[in-house]
């Protein structure tokens, strides 16, 4: 694994669950094609569905009719050869004492019938005259020729490379049945493969005397039956009620393989279920290649005199899944394509047509982003819209004047508190100053009220000394001193008051 890949492109993939996050048009976009693709989901599985099951059912209709018109129309060859066949017992009953009469019979039944290949009629052992065994066996030059086919008409006494009394289509109707023997492989000769139409022919004792056996190509059932294919890689196949193929269009399978010896368990169940005369359709798997198997038993046509009896063969068609649902598979493709192109187109056109209508929020949210930074003055254009959209931008262009107008209220009052400010920070300081000034002045005061007040006290203490001898004079001179200094302080409180009073004045004035 490329790891650098990884490293470059994992960090911006971790970014786009943020970036969903802070873009309004993305979330709303993916919620309305997630919306969408549900529904086309559902409506998609539900149509497929039954869209699967009406080709299904229309392919087992298909195959059915397919095996119908197979069945028919092998019948109707197969019918055609036991009428001829019964068309001639009678004179063949009525001349069995004349065994060279038999050639002309034989040849007879191949002339009127073109889909006959050959006919044979053997004697029961010893039952002519000085002749322990006599057959009489007429059969095209080429047994495998086609309907009406003009090939030489041979003459023989012999068939196949053992004695016909070993040979099952001769066994069978010498113990009183009849009917249509399974194929045979010319007994080891060279002839093609044949199905034969044996009966027994009665003697005078009504015991069987001879058989005759009335030959058909099986290149012939072969044609009919692989020509019927409803598709063009499907087939036909025909078996017997042991499960031998006796048409298939491997060659190698006819009459050497069986049905139930095939490796795929379904083929074998299908086989099997062919055999009991059922009739449906399974899956199987050959190949690495799906298939279905329609089959259904071979019913002869019930005719007035011809023998009700079951030849125990099936039929069924090999269908590739392909042939059926290869269409819908490729719709399928197609529906799965063009949906998500269609939700990708929807995706970006519900993006474009939201981001658009959602543009004048982006423009508020970057105003607004700018109001918080101070800047109060960036203008906002007017609203084309009539929406909630258009409203929400005039109120917030609105909101936005009425901000900026208090914001310069705010800013003119911020200028006039700090002229205020600076004038009460003077005012202050004169004040401080003056204060200052008053203080100096009332120490300066003070300090000149304290010479004078203590000669006064001095003054006093001698006075007041009673141990002390004191002349008038020195009283008299005492009590001058103690009134000159008692008036310098009266004047110096006096002229405190007065610049008291003005100060009180000038504040009352002021105010």
């Amino acid at each position: 694994m490329n790891f650098e890949f990884l490293f470059i492109f994992a960090p911006n993939m971790l970014q786009i669950p943020k970036f969903i996050q802070k873009t309004l048009s993305v979330r709303i976009s993916l919620m309305v094609v997630f919306a969408m693709a549900i529904l086309l989901i559902a409506s998609m599985v539900i149509m497929l569905h039954y869209s699967r099951k009406a080709m299904k059912e229309e392919a087992v209709q298909n195959a059915l009719q397919t095996l119908d018109g197979t069945i028919h129309q092998v019948d109707n060859i197969l019918l055609s050869v036991e009428q001829t066949t019964g068309n001639m017992i009678w004179g063949l009953m009525t001349n069995l004492d004349n065994p060279e009469a038999m050639f002309t019979f034989s040849r007879k039944v191949i002339e009127t019938n073109p889909y006959v290949a050959g006919c044979a009629i053997a004697y029961k052992e010893d039952y002519l005259p000085g002749k322990k065994l006599f057959m009489a066996y007429v059969h095209r030059g080429d047994s495998a020729s086609k309907v009406y086919g003009s090939s030489k008409i041979v003459v023989d006494s012999t068939f196949g490379s053992r004695p016909y009394t070993e040979q099952v289509w001769y066994t069978e109707p010498m113990k009183g049945k009849m009917g249509w023997i399974n194929p045979l492989l010319g007994m080891d000769s060279e002839e093609a493969p044949i199905v034969t139409f044996a009966l027994p022919l009665y003697g005078k004792d009504r015991k069987p005397a001879a058989v005759i056996g009335v030959d058909i190509s099986l290149s012939l059932l072969s044609d009919i039956v692989l020509a019927a294919k409803p598709s063009a890689n499907s087939y036909c196949t025909l078996l017997d009620r042991d499960g031998t193929f006796i048409v298939h269009p491997d060659d190698n399978k006819l009459n050497q393989q069986t049905a139930v010896s095939l490796s795929d368990q379904s083929m074998k169940e299908a086989a099997k279920a062919m055999m009991s005369g059922q009739t449906g359709y399974k899956p199987f798997r050959l190949n690495n290649t799906d298939y279905y198997i329609f089959y259904k038993p071979f019913k002869r046509t019930a005719v007035p005199g011809r023998a009700a009896t079951d030849i125990g063969w099936s039929t069924g068609i090999i269908y590739p899944e392909n042939d059926i649902f290869g269409n819908y598979n490729s719709l399928s493709y197609y529906v799965l394509v063009i949906t998500v192109v269609g939700l990708l187109l929807l995706f970006f056109l519900c993006r474009f047509i939201i981001h658009r209508q959602l543009k004048p929020l982006l423009m508020l949210s970057d105003k607004a982003q700018l109001i918080a930074e101070g800047k109060y003055d960036e203008p906002i254009p007017d609203s084309r819209q009539k929406d909630e959209i258009g409203r929400l931008q005039a109120n917030f262009k609105q909101m936005q004047q009425s901000l900026s107008s208090h914001i310069k209220e705010l800013e003119e009052l911020k200028e006039t508190l700090q002229i205020h400010g600076e004038e009460l920070r003077e005012a202050l300081i004169q004040a401080q100053k003056a204060d200052r000034m008053k203080t100096s002045f009332l120490h300066n005061m003070t300090n000149q009220m304290i010479i004078p007040s203590e000669t006064i006290l001095k003054d006093v203490e001698k006075l007041c000394d009673a141990n002390r001898e004191i002349t008038v004079k020195e009283v008299n001179q005492l009590v001058d001193e103690i009134q000159e200094k008692g008036n310098f302080i009266a004047d110096l409180l006096n002229n405190l008051l007065r610049l008291s009073d003005e100060e009180v004045r000038k504040e009352v004035k002021d105010a």
